[in-house]
């Protein structure tokens, strides 16, 4: 095999969430000292992380919450926007984050009906769900992260209440962002993949499906919050390693002889 791009593969068997994919990060090796150093260069966003070592069904993994000791204001788009190109952190981050937040903001807006520029972000303004995307583009660019791909991602039924009132599972939201990607239903009445989740993953992964070939260096795992029946584990797995393509090898064996008398 041949070696020729850095890879990450989201594995998603319990569903995707920014929260999720940065403890992933952290446990597979991203320094926690650097990832906060860099998060500070998001001027006016005030922010305390909190990284718990926990065990899920046996598997050592990183639990992260988000503390904000100031009041959390919504936001709309533009306010964002303007806080990413106020930051001095690189160029490729900020554009990337700018691209999950333009697709949360058209995924809401055709939901509610309305522009764009005036959705209220309510949850997705929060404090905590921009130190997840942020982080976790980071935590990408530090791993030198070159493709993504994703695992389909799992669907669960039932209602969740938010800022909105009690809504269906998958959010609307969740099923505006998903369009064209893969998905199939499970048996958990609970939201396995947020609108956060879907957005990161529609926004940077380069394909959808199984494991590809590749050879891994490093494997983390982000504990969800939520409880899953069954006693599955509420987690997301991410693998990363150098991607391959695998080279065929053409072996041709000629034997000759003489025959007498045929």
């Amino acid at each position: 095999m041949t070696a020729c791009s850095s890879i990450a593969y989201l594995d998603c068997f319990s569903g995707i969430s920014g929260d999720m994919l940065l403890g992933a990060l952290l446990h597979a090796g991203l320094e926690q000292d650097f990832l906060v150093s860099e998060l500070r260069k998001l001027e006016g966003v005030d922010f305390q992380l909190s990284i718990r070592k926990t065990v899920q069904a046996g598997i050592g993994c990183r639990q992260i919450q988000v503390h904000s000791p100031s009041h959390q204001t919504f936001r709309h788009l533009p306010n964002i926007l303007d806080l990413l190109k106020k930051s001095s952190l690189p160029e490729t981050i900020t554009a990337k984050a700018k691209q999950i937040f333009i697709h949360l903001a058209n995924a809401e807006a055709k939901v509610h009906d309305i522009h764009r520029d005036k959705v209220h972000f309510h949850e997705v303004g929060a404090v905590d769900t921009i130190v997840d995307i942020v982080g976790a583009l980071i935590g990408l660019r530090f791993f030198n992260i070159e493709r993504i791909v994703c695992s389909p991602l799992p669907m669960g039924r039932g209602f969740v209440k938010c800022a909105h009132g009690t809504l269906p599972l998958p959010a609307p939201a969740v099923c505006e962002l998903l369009g064209d990607t893969p998905v199939y239903g499970v048996d958990q009445s609970l939201e396995l993949v947020t609108p956060t989740g879907a957005a990161i993953a529609v926004s940077l992964a380069d394909d959808f499906g199984a494991i590809p070939p590749m050879q891994i260096q490093a494997c983390g795992y982000g504990a969800g919050s939520q409880t899953l029946k069954d006693g599955q584990p509420n987690l997301l797995r991410l693998l990363i390693g150098t991607a391959a393509t695998q080279t065929e090898s053409h072996t041709v064996e000629i034997i000759e002889t003489n025959l007498d008398d045929w």
